[in-house]
């Protein structure tokens, strides 16, 4: 049975460039040792998408609702479909010393930030600086090996879902949620109370939950602080005589 626009899938993919094999992303994290992208930190699993969100290339989006559950496909995307053609108009050259002068030594292939644009040091010399601000895989076709692990199906699987994508660093197990009518409550596990942001990311799960349940009109999150019980032994005697 096909996919649909507004599916919660789990999707595993390895993303290449054609024009040279090169691995540029990917869920899988022996894939990214292998290949030598590993990012110390980086969380390597399924992927939640849901299909027509734009949370993926439109033309990887579009494709998925042709796949079948289990089965790996190969899907090319055109650099028009993808990252769009190189413009050579936005390659510029920048005299050296004004990186110097804020106390930074460009290298080819270091992505540096100018006037607020991300630019890629494609060559050094003579003073200058040339600085590519296409995107890195501008001009590039990908290739995405990508295979739809799960659909999900029920509202809590979802709801779940949405928080592991807003909270990747914690076991989704860890966290229970109470689904009612038109609410939904969230107990939070001790260990999160603490990342960075904590706020931001709930009222982004607030948000994702009105969005794709608007009938759940109250979204709780329950934080509970636990003093830790005493310890039961006390301290051995020693008799005396």
């Amino acid at each position: 049975m096909p996919f649909e626009k507004g599916d919660f899938i789990l999707v595993d993919y390895v993303a290449r460039v054609a024009e040279t094999g090169e691995v540029f992303d990917t869920t899988i994290e022996e894939v990214s040792r292998k290949e030598g992208i590993y990012q110390e930190g980086a969380i390597y699993e399924p992927r939640l998408i849901v299909i027509g969100e734009g949370w993926i290339l439109k033309a990887l989006d579009e494709a998925l609702m042709g796949l079948e559950l289990g089965k790996t496909a190969k899907i090319e995307i055109p650099p028009e479909k993808g990252f769009g053609n190189r413009d050579p108009e936005k390659v510029k050259m920048y005299p050296l010393r004004r990186f110097t002068a804020q106390g930074i030594t460009p290298k080819v292939g270091m992505r540096i930030e100018v006037d607020g644009r991300i630019a890629t040091v494609r060559s050094i010399g003579a003073g200058r600086v040339q600085l590519d601000f296409n995107p890195p895989l501008a001009g590039k076709t990908l290739i995405y090996e990508i295979t739809v692990k799960k659909k999900l199906e029920t509202v809590e699987e979802k709801i779940k879902a949405l928080i592991h994508r807003r909270i990747p660093q914690i076991d989704i197990e860890k966290f229970s949620v109470e689904i009612g009518e038109d609410y939904v409550s969230i107990n939070v596990p001790e260990e999160a109370f603490y990342i960075e942001g904590l706020q931001i990311i709930k009222r982004g799960i607030f948000m994702d939950i009105q969005k794709f349940f608007p009938d759940k009109r109250v979204v709780r999150f329950i934080e509970v602080f636990k003093r830790e019980a005493p310890s039961s032994t006390t301290p051995s005697t020693t008799a005396t005589p």
